[in-house]
């Protein structure tokens, strides 16, 4: 007949790879749609539109969607930035 298959106990098993269950760092994204850049901006979705329109932010277009890169949204904040509201 052949000798009987061993299966691993639980001990046995806990010493080989280590698996994570849930990453420690999302993945974070780079593009983020209009609403999501409206949130992040802190404005309405047709104020974002506007700003896309009016060429005062750069877009990235994939076909008919439209993107807006996390870092253009950072500069355009830096560059709207007053020190003094006086």
């Amino acid at each position: 007949m052949g000798t009987p298959v061993k299966f691993p106990t639980k001990k046995q098993e806990d010493t080989g790879v280590q698996r994570i269950s849930t990453p420690t760092s999302p993945l974070k994204k780079r593009l983020y749609s209009i609403p999501e850049a409206a949130e992040y901006l802190g404005r309405s979705v047709w104020s974002v539109r506007e700003l896309i329109w009016n060429g005062k932010l750069p877009c990235v277009k994939v076909g008919r969607r439209i993107h807006l890169d996390i870092l253009d949204l950072d500069q355009w904040i830096d560059r709207n930035k007053v020190k003094t509201f006086l």
